[in-house]
């Protein structure tokens, strides 16, 4: 089977949905951003204090090559993902792609909270996703099928995922 890969901003969903809906069609799960984390050693927020975006994005693109060449996963990108096109070129080879899409206050309310979201940290917290979500919301939508999940429960979102997912074999 294809793997299926959500992209979508942080607090999107893309953890929560993804381990029910590989559970749903027995696949395995990945959430990208833990799988660096056990990589590593050591949480992204500190890779990032540590190493700079740049080194987390490289260490990201080389797992995106790993997934890429396997199937049957369900896959929860870290939201930068689609900052490099290469990425999708890639999942797209072996994936079915859903981006899901969120709005600013969404966002805020379900992880403006937590503290290891390193790009939440300093400053204006409404203004730096509102410019984040600008610039990648654009990218989300163009990835593949789209699911907004602002005013649904996880389990609607689940059954839009499962019947996108079963749509493109």
């Amino acid at each position: 089977m294809k793997n299926l890969v959500l992209v979508g901003f942080m607090g999107s969903g893309k953890t929560v949905v993804g381990k029910l809906v590989a559970e749903r069609l027995g696949m395995h799960f990945m959430d990208m951003d833990d799988e660096v984390e056990r990589r590593e050693g050591r949480k992204i927020s500190e890779v990032f204090a540590q190493d700079g975006e740049s080194y987390f994005r490289r260490l990201e693109r080389v797992l995106t090559q790993e997934l890429a060449s396997q199937t049957d996963w369900v896959i929860a990108t870290g939201g930068g993902i689609v900052l490099d096109p290469r990425n999708l070129d890639d999942f797209r080879k072996t994936s079915v792609i859903i981006g899901f899409g969120i709005h600013v206050d969404t966002v805020l309310q379900r992880v403006g909270h937590q503290t290891h979201r390193p790009l939440l940290e300093g400053g204006d917290k409404h203004k730096r996703v509102q410019k984040l979500l600008a610039q990648r919301e654009p990218l989300y939508r163009a990835a593949g099928e789209y699911i907004d999940t602002n005013d649904r429960t996880i389990d609607e979102v689940v059954n839009k995922v499962v019947a996108a997912y079963q749509k493109n074999p």
